[in-house]
């Protein structure tokens, strides 16, 4: 991470929407092609194509040896799954990660989706932390804090649900670079932390457990999975702070519409 927050020009924020536009028609391809039998690594190798195509460059393969272009991370797999040749299976969720560097910016998007007859409990939980995605976007206007974006995703789902919020894990600033300050963590207290000023650009990504808040990391290097093996969810929007409410630069509408129509995708 950098030691300066850098407030985007308009011209910059246009340049982080197309690159985050990209990644949301990605992640909309996710959601048609997403069925029992995929491979993780075959819907990778769509994605790559995909970004490649529309003159994007994954942000995350070669990131710090990272090796595709996709993170999925199944049921208990909280994040930065690598793709394998491992089958999709009815009642898996699918957690997708995606990342676009175009015109010298990146975007930044998650969403899990629910594959087949996954139970109530489970899209309970997809419920929760989609919900606390957007009450932590709520509070991203100029003038509060980041621990007022924490706060508000921790309230509900770990006060009031009894989920667990991860807590080595953070959301964080996104432009130039793939990570930059401010971390944002779905956790916190109100008033604390980092001032946010309009013009920042930052990711907002809950990644809550429907067990402990413990993870642990598999022996890939790279997968984080929860401690009791419990389900995890995580959803992620990047944003820009502006005076009265945060304007979205990813949209999660035209992923959502493309599980309406792929009857082996549950929606939420």
């Amino acid at each position: 991470m950098g030691k300066k927050i850098y407030i985007k020009t308009e011209e910059e924020i246009e340049l982080i929407r197309k690159s985050d536009l990209l990644v949301s028609k990605t992640l909309s391809l996710m959601g048609e092609m997403l069925k029992p039998g995929i491979s993780g690594r075959a819907l990778d190798k769509k994605a790559e194509e995909l970004i490649r195509d529309n003159g994007g460059i994954p942000s995350f393969k070669g990131y710090q040896g990272f090796p595709a272009a996709l993170c999925i991370s199944v049921n208990d797999a909280v994040v930065h799954g690598i793709p394998s040749k491992v089958e999709i299976k009815n009642g898996d969720i699918v957690s997708i990660d995606c990342g676009v560097f175009m015109n010298g910016f990146h975007g930044d998007a998650a969403y899990t989706f629910a594959v087949g007859d996954v139970d109530e409990e489970t899209m309970d939980l997809l419920r929760a932390t989609n919900k606390s995605l957007y009450l932590g976007i709520e509070q991203a206007i100029a003038g509060k804090r980041v621990g007022d974006i924490g706060y508000a995703i921790q309230k509900y789902t770990e006060k009031t649900l009894g989920y667990g919020v991860v807590r080595e894990l953070v959301g964080h600033g996104v432009g130039k670079d793939l990570h930059e300050d401010p971390e944002v963590p779905n956790f916190g207290k109100r008033g604390r932390g980092p001032v946010l000023k309009e013009g920042m650009t930052i990711a907002i990504e809950p990644m809550v457990n429907m067990g402990t808040k413990r993870v642990r990391v598999l022996r890939d290097g790279w997968t984080i999975v929860t401690r009791d093996r419990k389900p995890s969810a995580h959803y992620e929007h990047s944003v820009v702070i502006r005076k009265k409410k945060a304007e979205l630069l990813s949209n999660h509408e035209i992923v959502e519409e493309s599980i309406k129509n792929n009857v082996n995708i549950k929606q939420l």
